[in-house]
């Protein structure tokens, strides 16, 4: 489905409104390691990160999450398998930092594809390590009958069904366990180095699909290569059935060595997976050190794999390795040759590049490719993770009551507040603008302390329910965004999460700080999001505003939408700020939340307007009979309100 853009319809008072521009679509990602890499290592530091990713632009980041043979997530799997849920002796041990970075990606709007770097490697010079040790007929062979060891890396055999299994669990472990986006493999998933094949396993299953007879000794055979580059095909055939089979929407990425290459030496035929269109997006490792030697890269992948399948082709490009960082003149002529060729984008391996020399490489993409937001060429014109709604507990849209202080403690924008009152009630209650009906996730900001309650009571409202549920804030590995709990919310504005010291003993504090709503794109798949009503808050005071209700409602043909725009708002406890003008946008949406037209959307001072609305779109065309939804947004102030139309 394609989404249409409308521009301003005309306005009952003198205001020039420019049509917005079109949004590019292309994808733009960065890889995040654990080596040479410490950006995963805590969760602030992916805090950090994502926030970062996404005030330059960036839509898409695949995280490591399988590396030196082990998980860097809590695996089930390998805790069955090995006695090891995660990488021994790292900064993954005792931590989710998977669930973490979905959360704090998401809240950018960033989509999560976790890649499993190691692929069908064990080990690095290890003998085939841990995997193998426990599993000796899972190792890739040569002719010699050795384990094969290719650039220092120990294989097992992806020709192997018991090993082409064990990888398939991990990736769709991934997929069952957490709200990702989709998986990728790369260099090493789906490969297999060119000398193996020789394995017990791997030889009786060529035997039986040749009458009894033995494979070639000759590893470049033509027929011997293309049977077993055949067999990696048809294992990256059903990792993409399992991944379709959890969701439709979920994205199966790969990052395979340019085909020239790639198919010579890994067994990796790209070319066939985009002439069967076996992937959604195909990175190419394209890393190269002068543009005469990535033009030939490009060029020759292109021919190769690009021109199959194009809306699927980005380019892979080396940002950093070691102490060779890219040069910005050099790195702006390789995303313009690739996407003169017809790329969709581009990856930068690694996310610690894009930092380097403080920041050089980001905001030059900002400056000069990544001025305004992308949609990813594979969702069909939908923001399928728009960024996450954010109410801190001192903005307009946080109602308190009751006593509550300020506290010295970092909340999640400013310092937190706090109610030790038990004899008279005190809450606070954030409201959030909806735009499309959909469930949705709500959170609250925790900072946790061994004097806070272990009895905040958390009022969960949706459409026509409500759930209670009760959070213990002295628990200290609920730090940061903690899911409450799911609603399913329709158009409007409504109080969705409330915190309140019902439950607070003597001696407690209750804590509230920020509240998020995020799109549950599991339970939403159709929900259409063409922007977040509100964005995401910080924490600059709103303006004061007040929306009231169309005349005449029902209506036919026009109507009449009158709004204030207040010259000054304060909050306890913060100085009052002027305000000589402020941004507004006044937009309509039909009830599946698709923008009709936006009738203002540019800088107002304070005063009280009047707009008019002929039931039309930007197109002229008139709409027809039925609900919509008018939104009113004034600085970081949001207010919608429904009106009927009747033809």
């Amino acid at each position: 489905m394609t989404l249409k853009r409308f521009v301003p319809a005309v306005l009952a008072i003198a205001l020039a409104v420019p049509a917005r521009a079109q949004q590019p679509s292309e994808l733009r990602a960065v890889w995040l390691t654990n080596v040479d890499s410490n950006v995963l290592f805590t969760d602030q530091n992916i805090a950090d990160a994502m926030d970062y990713l996404a005030s330059i632009g960036v839509n898409v980041v695949f995280p490591v999450v399988y590396n030196k043979g082990y998980t860097l997530y809590p695996s089930p799997i390998m805790t069955n398998l090995f006695g090891a849920p995660v990488l021994p002796n790292s900064p993954f041990v005792g931590r989710d930092f998977l669930d973490r970075l979905v959360i704090e990606a998401h809240r950018n709007g960033i989509e999560v594809i976790p890649w499993f770097e190691f692929g069908f490697s064990t080990s690095y010079s290890l003998n085939g390590g841990h995997i193998i040790a426990e599993y000796p007929s899972w190792a890739l062979d040569d002719v010699n009958g050795n384990l094969v060891v290719d650039n220092g890396f120990d294989w097992m055999s992806a020709i192997n069904p018991d090993a082409q299994n064990f990888i398939l669990s991990l990736m769709t472990e991934v997929l069952d366990r957490y709200n990702v986006d989709g998986v990728q493999g790369d260099d090493r998933l789906p490969a297999m180095p060119v000398q193996g094949g020789y394995d017990s396993v791997t030889v009786q299953i060529y035997k039986a699909e040749h009458a009894g007879q033995a494979p070639p000794t000759d590893m470049y055979d033509t027929a011997w290569m293309r049977w077993r580059a055949d067999k990696l095909t048809q294992f990256l055939s059903r990792l993409r059935d399992s991944v379709a089979a959890r969701d439709t929407n979920l994205i199966l990425s790969v990052s395979p060595a340019p085909y020239y290459w790639g198919y010579r030496e890994l067994l990796q035929d790209s070319k066939t997976w985009a002439q069967q269109k076996l992937v959604d997006n195909i990175i190419p490792q394209l890393y190269q050190y002068n543009l005469s030697d990535y033009t030939y890269a490009l060029n020759t992948t292109w021919t190769d794999v690009g021109q199959y399948d194009p809306l699927a082709f980005t380019a892979g490009i080396l940002a950093r390795v070691g102490t060779y960082v890219v040069d910005t003149m050099f790195l702006g002529q390789m995303i313009s040759a690739s996407r003169t060729k017809g790329a969709n984008g581009e990856c930068f391996f690694f996310y610690e590049g894009l930092r380097a020399n403080g920041d050089a490489i980001g905001s030059y993409l900002k400056r000069n490719f990544y001025q305004s937001p992308a949609l990813l060429p594979y969702r069909n014109g939908i923001r399928w993770i728009a960024p996450a709604q954010i109410v801190n507990e001192t903005d307009a849209a946080a109602e308190v009551s009751g006593v509550w202080t300020s506290y010295a403690m970092k909340g999640y924008q400013g310092m937190i507040d706090r109610t030790s009152d038990t004899v008279n009630a005190a809450s606070i209650r954030y409201d959030f603008t909806i735009s499309a009906s959909g469930f949705y996730d709500v959170y609250a900001y925790m900072t946790p302390n061994t004097i806070w309650t272990r009895h905040a009571v958390y009022t969960l409202r949706g459409d026509g329910d409500s759930s209670v549920v009760v959070v213990d804030q002295t628990d200290l590995t609920r730090k940061g965004w903690e899911k409450i709990g799911t609603v399913h919310l329709s158009p409007g504005t409504f109080a969705v999460l409330t915190v309140d010291n019902s439950q607070l003993a003597s001696g407690e504090y209750l804590v509230a700080d920020a509240a998020m709503l995020m799109l549950n794109r599991r339970l939403s798949p159709t929900a259409v999001i063409t922007r977040v009503p509100g964005g995401a808050s910080g924490s600059a005071v709103p303006t004061g505003m007040q929306l009231f209700d169309n005349y005449p409602n029902p209506f036919n043909p026009s109507t009449t939408i009158r709004f204030r725009i207040s010259a000054t708002e304060a909050r306890p406890g913060m100085a009052e700020q002027e305000t000589s003008s402020v941004h507004v946008t006044l937009t309509v949406f039909d009830m599946l939340g698709r923008e009709v037209a936006t009738l203002v959307d540019e800088p107002m001072r304070p005063g009280e307007y009047r707009i008019s609305w002929d039931g039309k779109n930007a197109h002229g065309a008139p709409v027809s009979s039925g609900t919509y939804v008018y939104e009113l947004k004034a600085g970081n102030a949001v207010s919608a309100k429904k009106m009927l139309l009747v033809r």
